[in-house]
């Protein structure tokens, strides 16, 4: 069975509200798709820019991200039978990392696509996992289950596009509630091969990338809090939750 060659991704991560208040943010980062069998082995100078540890992922207690997926997965009926997986995600910078969404693309031993599992984390430490069946043209539909936006309570639908990365990505995930589409995602971008110079210059110009994503996530909440926007009271929910933590 051929393995993933990793590469990374440049990408531009666009949010936009459209209700209770219309509000847009982008930012610039990078992220990686890897085979989570087999994550990249970089140059001991250059391991703290890149990790991939299984406690990030979801419970966090299995041998390796692939082992925890594959129980997550068999939970719910779904046998790879070791078919291949291709994972895009923020990599462990410096000792810290904060995935807002990880996707991982699970196909079969013949290589057709059997699902699609996408892991989202929020700011208070919690995370939770969609398992999606996506048509031809790479959309899924599911309900809403977790707790993200303090501005939207647990309710509605996502409608995700999700088309397995190329030579670009080209994510996007939709918000549904009754009233509406109020919120809508997108992650686009282009991709490079990993080299040591690519991966240093991307390094530089986004040092501590990940911190700077939940950085940027809670200070648009504050914005958004101070501009008026009431708050959801989160709900008690019982799923997975570690602090964003270093090591």
């Amino acid at each position: 069975m051929s393995t993933t060659t990793p590469a990374l991704y440049r990408v531009t991560v666009a949010h936009v509200r459209t209700a209770p208040r219309r509000y847009a943010l982008r930012h610039r980062t990078y992220m990686w798709l890897i085979d989570p069998d087999h994550p990249p082995e970089l140059p001991t100078a250059l391991r703290p820019l890149a990790g991939f540890d299984a406690r990030d992922h979801f419970e966090g207690d299995r041998p390796s991200i692939r082992a925890g997926l594959d129980a997550f997965l068999a939970e719910r009926g779904v046998d790879l039978q070791g078919g291949p997986v291709v994972m895009l995600a923020h990599a462990r910078v410096l000792g810290y990392v904060f995935n807002p969404l990880t996707l991982y693309w699970c196909h079969g031993p013949d290589g057709a696509l059997r699902c699609v599992v996408a892991e989202v984390h929020n700011t208070y430490g919690g995370r939770h996992n969609y398992l999606l069946r996506p048509d031809a043209s790479g959309l899924a539909v599911t309900d809403k289950e977790f707790y993200v936006s303090p501005f939207f309570p647990v309710d509605g639908r996502y409608r995700m596009r999700l088309p397995t990365p190329g030579d670009r990505v080209d994510l996007t995930v939709h918000l549904e509630r009754d009233d509406g589409r109020p919120f809508t995602a997108t992650v686009r971008g282009t991709r490079h091969e990993v080299r040591t110079r690519t991966l240093l210059g991307l390094a530089v110009r986004r040092p501590w990338s990940t911190l700077a994503v939940s950085t940027a996530i809670r200070l648009h909440g504050i914005r958004l809090y101070l501009r008026g926007l009431p708050v959801q009271p989160r709900p008690d929910q019982h799923e997975h939750s570690t602090p964003e933590h270093t090591s």
